[in-house]
């Protein structure tokens, strides 16, 4: 098992048999979106991109609330220099979430409680999600006189479609767990004493399999989502001729054709 080798205050990091198993760890604050957070959520991004030996991550949170959003009170002592402080913390809070987007390595959620506001934005840039049955979910911003942030705009909208994103937004609405899933926020609904457990094991699975095929797949999903049809298939073509010079590719086909279970060693 590796620690990442910086100082981290708000987010806990290790490595353990191909997985980074990283946790919020302030659940005092309910795990909020502050500058702090915002840093040490980026040097986990860096960390899981040029480690090796990761190959799938699993995201999890300590206490009741996965992410509640931005720490509001924190924001309000800033006074005026909030503005400024909230376009510095968003470096790091908007580079982390690019970074988990092209990390050619799949990155998967848990989330217990609830997620809102930068919490909801979070979560939903992961490839990935694995919900509690008794989370909520909520955009919040328009309820603090705020506008989205955390790259909502682009994930939310393209998960549920612009009509749910805007009333989501506008309203404030709340979503369960089984409604999230249904509107395809969220993967998969566990209980809530699973969720941990679930992610984990979600994030084991992949890393145990054809992860360089998986980390491929993932960028060639995303960059077919917003391309041409014809750049979308150029790219396809790119990849998979590139997964077949690999081990897992050439060692995948084999077993099919013999009728056998692969054994993939990751490359």
């Amino acid at each position: 098992m590796e620690l990442v080798p910086f100082s981290l205050e708000t987010i806990s990091y290790t490595v353990s048999d191909g997985v980074a198993h990283v946790r919020f760890i302030r659940p005092e604050g309910a795990n909020a979106v502050s500058p702090t957070f915002s840093r040490d959520l980026r040097n986990v991004l860096l960390a899981i991109e040029f480690d090796d030996d990761v190959k799938a991550a699993s995201f999890t949170a300590e206490g009741k609330v996965f992410c509640a959003g931005g720490d509001l009170k924190l924001f309000h002592s800033l006074g005026a220099d909030l503005p400024q402080a909230a376009a510095d913390m968003l470096v790091d809070f908007h580079g982390a979430i690019y970074k988990m987007n092209r990390i050619a390595k799949p990155c998967i959620a848990g989330v217990r409680g609830a997620a809102g506001g930068a919490g909801l934005s979070l979560m939903s840039a992961f490839d990935l999600v694995v919900s509690a049955e008794s989370a909520k979910y909520t955009m919040a911003y328009t309820r603090a006189g705020v506008t989205p942030d955390g790259t909502s705009s682009y994930f939310i909208a393209r998960h549920i479609g612009l009509r749910r994103m805007m009333d989501l937004t506008l309203t404030n609405r709340v979503l369960s767990a089984q409604e999230a899933e249904a509107w395809g926020l969220v993967n998969r609904v566990v209980p809530d004493d699973d969720v941990d457990t679930e992610a984990a094991a979600l994030a084991q699975s992949l890393a145990d399999g054809p992860a360089l095929a998986l980390g491929h797949a993932k960028r060639v999903i995303y960059h077919g989502y917003e391309h041409g049809l014809e750049e979308a298939g150029e790219f396809e073509g790119a990849m998979i001729t590139k997964s077949m010079q690999t081990h897992d590719g050439q060692e995948g086909i084999a077993a099919f054709a013999e009728k056998r279970k692969p054994d993939f060693n990751g490359s």
